[in-house]
């Protein structure tokens, strides 16, 4: 297995802090029982996939982890199907090639159509049936819940987690744009 750089398990601990702290204090309900709009979801993004697959992995489980201890009780079906998302958002990145200055319409239907393969997968999938294995929570319940969580986190990555990308891009000097006078 490579090594992960000193580079890399920094942004792991910054983007873990920050997926703690935007998941713990600026939510938005949706109506159903805990079950939120969650910001982190669009930083999430961009950190994935400017360091990849297991830093997303790393950093949506341990920043969930720690949301869900600060509030008491970890639930492990939730935390590890933030795992799985952060995991294909930065599989979904290596496509991206925003650290060369580009992303096109293209790369953000590319990212929209890999958050929403991410969300059936993981709170279609991963969340509910480890609700209903793990904490022996009814499938109806858990399979709404999942529902409506993975549609605010596919919202959230498609409006302002393209739109981080966007911006991110933007502040990258593009191979061969510089000229001499």
């Amino acid at each position: 297995m490579k090594q992960l750089s000193i580079k890399t398990v920094v942004a792991i601990g910054i983007g873990a802090a920050l997926f703690f702290l935007i998941g713990r204090f600026i939510s938005i309900p949706t109506g159903i029982p805990n079950t939120n709009i969650q910001l982190q979801y669009a930083v999430l993004a961009l950190f994935a996939t400017l360091y990849g697959p297991l830093a997303g992995f790393l950093i949506a489980f341990l920043g969930n982890t720690l949301i869900d201890l600060s509030w008491g009780t970890p639930w492990w079906a939730w935390i590890l199907a933030a795992g799985v998302f952060g995991l294909i958002l930065g599989l979904v990145g290596q496509k991206l090639r925003i650290e060369s200055g580009i992303f096109t319409k293209k790369d953000a239907a590319w990212t929209i159509l890999g958050t929403l393969v991410g969300v059936v997968i993981s709170w279609g999938l991963v969340a509910p049936l480890g609700d209903i294995f793990i904490h022996s929570e009814p499938a109806s319940k858990v399979f709404t819940q999942g529902l409506v969580a993975g549609l605010a986190n596919a919202v959230t990555v498609a409006v302002a987690g393209t739109a981080l990308l966007s911006v991110y891009a933007k502040t990258r000097v593009q191979k061969g744009s510089l000229s001499k006078a």
